[in-house]
C-alpha cells in the first residue's frame, strides 16, 4: 500500500524497516533509537504499512514455548539452516499428533547428511555380511 507518512521519524522507520528487514520480522531492540522507533512503528501500523505479530500467550502462570528455525527448499531436499536442538523427552503436553501422515513426517530428519549416513552405515554392513559370508564359506 502506498501512505505519505507524516512524522519524520515514521519516514526514516520505515525506511528503515523496509532496508533491513525486507520480509522477516523484526524487534524494536534492533533499533538505535527505541523512542523514535515505537513513535514511527505506532504510525506504520495504524495505516496499515506493517503488520503487528502477535505474542503467544497462554492461561496465567502457565509456560509458552515456540520453537522456530530456517530451512532451506533445494532440489536435493530440505536444509534446516538455523535453530537449536530441540530435545522432545524434556517438554510433555496434554495435545496429540493424530494424522499419521504429519507424524512421520515429523520423524524425518530437516538435515541432508542424515539421510546419506543411514545409507552409508547400510552399505557398510552389507559389505561387512559379505565379506563375513566370502570368509565362512573358505
Amino acid at each position: 500500500e502506498t501512505y505519505l507518512l507524516k512524522m519524520k521519524a515514521s519516514r526514516a522507520f520505515y525506511s528503515d524497516v523496509c532496508n533491513r528487514f525486507t520480509l522477516m520480522p523484526f524487534t524494536l531492540r534492533a533499533f538505535e533509537d527505541e523512542k523514535k522507533a515505537k513513535m514511527g512503528l505506532k504510525e506504520c501500523v495504524t495505516h496499515e504499512l506493517l503488520q503487528p505479530y502477535v505474542v503467544q500467550q497462554d492461561a496465567e502462570g502457565k509456560s509458552v514455548a515456540q520453537f522456530k528455525y530456517t530451512v532451506l527448499i533445494v532440489p536435493n531436499g530440505n536444509i534446516r539452516i538455523n535453530g537449536g536442538l530441540f530435545d522432545a523427552s524434556l517438554y510433555k503436553s496434554e495435545h496429540k499428533i493424530e494424522d499419521k501422515e504429519v507424524v512421520t513426517l515429523l520423524a524425518t530428519s530437516a538435515n541432508r547428511k542424515a539421510g546419506g549416513k543411514k545409507k552409508k552405515k547400510k552399505a557398510k554392513s552389507a559389505a561387512e555380511e559379505a565379506k563375513s559370508e566370502a570368509a565362512a564359506q573358505q
